[in-house]
């Protein structure tokens, strides 16, 4: 090495240490784990918009869904896909009965959402508005109500304590 390079090393400023993702940043590859359970993100669907993230999370053959949305702090929620569908966006109710529960409706909201991965939204459809129907239930439950592309995806799932949720390995 040379003079003139040892002197720069030496007078230059050091790299700027990179930030530690967090859950929003979070893409296919990475590893994180929720509610002591690991999990491999195998797929995203961004909202922009709404500073949000519906992470596709794989445990062996154990897939469920992480939102992770920011608002005053990161608030997050877990899903399991379940069966069932509507007929038409325009009539999704804002009281559902499903198993003995009572859903009302918390929110609405529709984005366009950015896909990587495998989600559940058809491969034709990745990209593009997306409505979403939030309810709850009075025990704190949710049932989460997707429409993209021509089609239904409905979840049911419970918030998750943010001390639940660590990022173990981002790319």
């Amino acid at each position: 090495m040379g003079l003139w390079k040892r002197i720069s090393n030496l007078i230059s400023k050091p790299e700027a240490p990179r930030p530690d993702k967090g859950p929003l940043d979070l893409r296919a590859g990475d590893i994180c784990e929720v509610s002591l359970i690991t999990y491999e993100v195998v797929g995203t669907a961004r909202n922009a918009a709404r500073n949000a993230v519906m992470l596709t999370l794989q445990d062996g053959s154990n897939i469920v869904y992480l939102h992770v949305e920011s608002r005053e702090q990161l608030r997050y929620a877990l899903y399991a896909p379940i069966d069932g569908g509507l007929e038409n966006p325009n009539e999704v109710p804002t009281h559902i009965e499903m198993d003995g529960t009572d859903y009302y409706l918390d929110e609405q909201y529709s984005g366009t959402v950015l896909s990587t991965g495998r989600t559940p939204v058809l491969p034709g459809a990745a990209n593009g508005d997306q409505h979403v129907w939030q309810h709850q239930s009075d025990d704190h439950k949710l049932l989460r109500i997707e429409w993209q592309g021509g089609r239904f995806t409905l979840y049911e799932g419970e918030y998750v304590l943010n001390g639940d949720v660590s990022v173990i390995r981002a790319n």
